[in-house]
């Protein structure tokens, strides 16, 4: 099938997605999260993973490794898919996350413009400024067991802007 034929021209009425991946890194019982920088234009001085927009020429894997070593400076191994979220922030468009855990072997982590970067114990993640939907989400990707099928995430907000999550998981 040729370029024409996928019909990427058609996007007339569709609800179109931007691509951003996201990652959970762990090394022992710890999470890396990155505080984001009071600067930044989303999430400004809250917890969440490290990742970023999927560029033209990239798959969501070669991007959040890409995202990982940029934003880290590490190199990880066992690379999870674990959620894929549709974000409808009530916009023309909306984001499609693709969000993963890995594993380090190092925590010597680099500085960045885009945040602090800091290891945090997965038991005390409650006690963070976390991005909304985090509290939710991340114990479940942190608990899944190698081998299942990633979380299926639907994410909209309510009159108050207040997230709505509906997680759907196959079988």
């Amino acid at each position: 099938m040729g370029a024409v034929e996928q019909g990427a021209s058609a996007t007339e009425g569709r609800w179109l997605t931007i691509p951003r991946t996201l990652c959970f890194v762990r090394n022992g019982d710890d999470v890396l999260l990155m505080k984001r920088a009071a600067h930044k234009r989303v999430f400004p001085n809250r917890y969440n993973g490290v990742g970023g927009h999927v560029e033209r020429d990239e798959d969501p894997l070669t991007s959040v490794r890409r995202e990982i070593l940029e934003e880290t400076g590490l190199v990880v191994r066992d690379l999870r898919l674990r959620a894929i979220y549709h974000v409808d922030a009530g916009a023309d468009t909306g984001i499609a996350v693709y969000a993963f855990t890995a594993y380090s072997d190092n925590r010597n982590v680099v500085a960045n413009d885009e945040g602090s970067l800091h290891w945090i114990p997965r038991q005390q993640l409650g006690e963070y400024d976390l991005v909304d939907d985090l509290p939710i989400l991340l114990p479940r990707m942190l608990a899944m067991p190698t081998g299942v099928p990633p979380l299926f995430v639907h994410m909209s907000y309510d009159e108050r802007d207040h997230p709505v999550i509906q997680i759907t998981q196959a079988e």
